[in-house]
C-alpha cells in the first residue's frame, strides 16, 4: 500500500477559514440568543457558543504551530 505524502501547505489557510466560520456562527448565535424568548433555545445556543469558544482556542493554537512550521519549511 502506497501512503500519500503529508501535504500541509494549505493547513494555515484551512484553519483560518475554519476560525472565520466559527466566529461567524458564534456571532449569528449571539444574535439569535438576543432575539429569542425561548429559554431552552437560549441555553442550547449558549452551550454551542461555549463549545465554539473552546474550539477557537484550539484552532488558534494549531494555526500558530502550523505557521511556525510553514515558516521553517515543515522541517
Amino acid at each position: 500500500m502506497k501512503h500519500n505524502k503529508d501535504d500541509r501547505r494549505d493547513n494555515v489557510d484551512r484553519i483560518q477559514y475554519n476560525i472565520d466560520k466559527t466566529i461567524q456562527n458564534f456571532r449569528m448565535a449571539e444574535d439569535m440568543i438576543e432575539e429569542t424568548s425561548d429559554d431552552k433555545m437560549k441555553k442550547a445556543l449558549e452551550a454551542k457558543n461555549d463549545r465554539r469558544e473552546e474550539a477557537l482556542t484550539g484552532m488558534r493554537n494549531e494555526i500558530k504551530e502550523e505557521a511556525i512550521d510553514k515558516q521553517n519549511g515543515y522541517k
